[in-house]
């Protein structure tokens, strides 16, 4: 795959084709591997490739969507195709976030996937690095090895903390296992500080929500 292009909100689609999915979250930046095997994906996937390889991250409004097309929310994050891999009848792809954007309507179209007309005006900041506010590293990455430790999930933390704000924020953020309503929560703050807060919090909740829960090590 090529590098990704200098977006701009003048350069990104008019009409954006859209994965619902429940519990999952991309941000801008953010890597998301998907599995794609029903043939109405296979289809976006292959119509994405042709052409400016975004597709729409969204969540349907209700956690356990029923029907073919549920209702989905009004915000969602576009990722770009950067890798592709074909097994057999499914794909193996991944989403680099590029941008936030709010569905404004939905559009017709032949393929039985869904496609909208996304305003990206309100998050033309989300194609830079977002620097907004600070971030406490120290209670954030505390609280995170201490929960991602009960749930026996292995992370790189050499690694991660030697990364920016940004990129740890926004790592952590799409891969805690928090909830559809969470993860929701989360694509809506405003920016980095307001994100790495809320993620700081539903971490520490978690802690002491759990069996045995009490003061946590900071």
């Amino acid at each position: 795959m090529a590098g990704r292009p200098p977006w701009s909100t003048r350069k990104l689609p008019v009409s954006l084709p859209l994965f619902p999915l429940t519990g999952v979250l991309l941000l801008p930046r953010g890597l998301l591997p998907l599995n794609i095997f029903e043939p109405r994906y296979l289809h976006m996937v292959d119509d994405a490739l042709a052409g400016d390889r975004l597709i729409g991250m969204i969540q349907p409004s209700d956690p356990e969507p029923m029907g073919f097309n549920p209702p989905i929310h009004r915000m969602g994050c576009a990722g770009r195709i950067t890798s592709f891999t074909e097994e057999g009848e499914r794909y193996l792809i991944t989403l680099t976030g590029v941008s936030r954007f709010d569905v404004t309507e939905e559009v017709a179209t032949t393929r039985l996937y869904r496609r909208a007309v996304p305003d990206w005006a309100p998050y033309a900041n989300d194609l830079a690095p977002d620097s907004t506010g600070p971030v406490d590293r120290t209670r954030l990455i505390a609280a995170l090895k201490q929960y991602l430790q009960l749930r026996g999930l292995q992370i790189d933390w050499k690694a991660l903390e030697a990364t920016n704000d940004d990129r740890l924020v926004t790592t952590m953020a799409m891969v805690c296992p928090f909830g559809p309503v969470e993860k929701q929560n989360l694509l809506q703050a405003a920016n980095l500080a307001e994100r790495a807060r809320l993620l700081t919090g539903l971490v520490e909740m978690a802690l002491l929500e759990r069996p045995g829960g009490g003061t946590l090590r900071h």
